[in-house]
């Protein structure tokens, strides 16, 4: 059990149920009560549920999970070193997520190993999927890497410090992604340096982008007091609000534009 308690963010099924993982999987009745829990294995705190077309939830902990939506198990993958990011998956079924032992692993629905591509460090930072196919992920060795639907390199852009953000791709391709450098950047779907925004301390958040394109992001790095959440765009900084504590969470946006964030101060915040 993580000490530290649930870190995983819930995904929600077609009827309603909730997929959170923690030592187990567990399956949420939308009323609350518990319709089945799952153990998944050690190594597990920091990967969240993702849900496939046929309902298949997937996990990662010392092993990628499959599991049936009646709680039952359908396959593991193990690749021997535990997985840290959450699944992502596309278009094909093919389930992307980055494991400790510096890989981004591509597994097929079935349980079988389709690619692994290897980065300089960990991996905690969940894949994002572009329109193309592409797969963006971040990497401890401080890079962003777009990588082609057949696991090879299609370019990499270096930031100034480790990568814990998990990519956002905006409706025109751009790509955000938060770096411990301090810095939210905007790469160009050819790898290019759009724009770029420092912040008051490391990023390890996620962006979520707004409707009309603005990017919220978190600052987290307890070391240098980082507490805020900004709203950016191209021009620079709309507003920003400080916490009281960390924000290791990545915004939520409502559908009438409030963002929800949560903080380390135990608090969650709702912001207009």
């Amino acid at each position: 059990m993580n000490p530290m308690g649930i870190w995983t963010t819930p995904a929600i099924g077609a009827d309603g149920t909730i997929y959170v993982s923690e030592d187990k999987l567990y399956a949420i009745n939308p009323n609350g009560t518990l319709k089945w829990s799952s153990p998944i294995g050690s190594g597990t705190g920091y990967s969240s549920p993702a849900i496939g077309a046929d309902g298949t939830i997937y996990v990662g902990a010392d092993k990628l999970y499959a599991i049936n939506p009646n709680g039952t198990p359908k396959w593991s993958y193990n690749m021997g070193n535990g997985f840290l990011s959450s699944p992502a998956i596309g278009a094909d079924g093919s389930i992307y997520i980055g494991a400790g032992d510096y890989n981004l692993y591509a597994i097929n629905p079935d349980g079988t190993e389709k690619w692994s591509y290897a980065t300089g460090d960990m991996i905690y930072s969940s894949p994002a999927i572009g329109a193309d196919g592409t797969i963006y992920v971040g990497s401890y060795d401080k890079s962003l890497y777009a990588i082609n639907p057949d696991g090879t390199e299609k370019w990499s852009y270096a930031t100034g410090d480790m990568i814990y953000s998990s990519p956002a791709i905006g409706a025109d391709g751009t790509i955000y992604v938060g770096s411990y450098d301090m810095n939210l950047y905007a790469i160009a779907p050819t790898g290019g340096l759009k724009w770029s925004y420092t912040t008051d301390a490391g990023i390890c958040a996620s962006p979520a982008i707004g409707a009309d394109g603005t990017i919220y992001v978190g600052s987290c790095n307890v070391t240098n007091f980082g507490q805020t959440i900004y709203a950016i765009n191209q021009f620079g900084i709309k507003w920003k609000y400080t916490t009281s504590g960390p924000i290791h969470s990545s915004p939520a946006i409502g559908a009438d534009g409030t963002i929800y964030v949560g903080s380390g101060d135990k608090s969650l915040y709702a912001i207009h």
